[in-house]
């Protein structure tokens, strides 16, 4: 196990759900944390509450970002304006996701497939490509892709969001590949049903339906992904733990859930 103590950690994703439960485990372990998100407000919020909580050591030990991974220019931006202190990124996260909608193909919404392919997909390549040369150069780092069972296996109506996860999948094996050699560790996260604001964002805030999609079964937390995405960066530099399926004891394939009678 190695030391994450002063190791600077970047979250995109993380006003909420999964990418602030990082935060959380990784501010304890004594990690500098950059936290990106759309909602600057939520993630003022956070930074607050990992201070008052004494989950890190000050408020000098978080770098907050207003940013949209969608938005190439404002990524390359981003990165390259960030102070000589945070330059040197040792892990990075890619847990901005989501999806939109639930529907058939031949049916479904051209605005939730281009939001569900730009966040996906292109956000994740724009954010590996502006942090990835910095890691090569200093021969270290690590990058965690947040992908899902459905990068594994389709489920009906989950086409396109299914699709920009099995990306992810190939985006991650590729980028092994391509790194071999540089001591740079690639890991992608795989998580079944996890209640975060997910469902909810895909049925367009429709929480009666959102609570429907986690109704009889315990499904995972926020807090029991994060768990493993510091497991996987907390191993010896020589091991890279390139894949891990995480899904709830309920749930067995994408599909295949077990739902208690209420």
């Amino acid at each position: 196990m190695i030391s994450i103590h002063n190791q600077i950690v970047f979250i995109t994703g993380a006003s909420s759900g999964i990418g602030a439960a990082c935060a959380k485990i990784f501010a304890k372990g004594g990690a500098k944390l950059i936290l990106a998100a759309r909602r600057f407000e939520k993630l003022d919020r956070l930074a607050n509450e990992l201070v008052e909580t004494k989950s890190i050591a000050s408020a000098n030990e978080i770098y907050l970002l207003e940013l949209d991974v969608r938005d190439r220019p404002q990524v390359e931006s981003a990165i390259a304006a960030l102070p000589d202190a945070w330059k040197s990124i040792d892990i990075l996260i890619n847990n901005a996701g989501l999806s939109r909608g639930l529907d058939k193909l031949h049916e479904g919404s051209f605005q939730d497939w281009e939001e569900m392919i730009d966040t996906n997909v292109k956000g994740l390549l724009y954010m590996t490509r502006s942090i990835v040369p910095g890691m090569v150069s200093r021969g270290r780092g690590h990058v965690v892709n947040i992908g899902s069972i459905a990068g594994r296996q389709t489920y009906p109506k989950g086409n396109v969001y299914c699709a920009s996860k099995a990306a992810v999948r190939a985006i991650s094996e590729g980028l092994k590949q391509d790194l071999l050699g540089t001591q740079v560790r690639v890991t992608e996260i795989e998580p079944g049903l996890v209640e975060t604001e997910f469902s909810n964002v895909r049925f367009h805030g429709d929480s009666e339906k959102a609570k429907n999609v986690y109704q009889g079964l315990t499904p995972l937390t926020a807090d029991d992904v994060a768990d493993v995405v510091y497991f996987c960066a907390t191993r010896s530099p020589h091991v890279n733990i390139s894949e891990v399926l995480l899904v709830p004891t309920d749930q067995a394939s994408a599909t295949l859930v077990h739902r208690k009678e209420l």
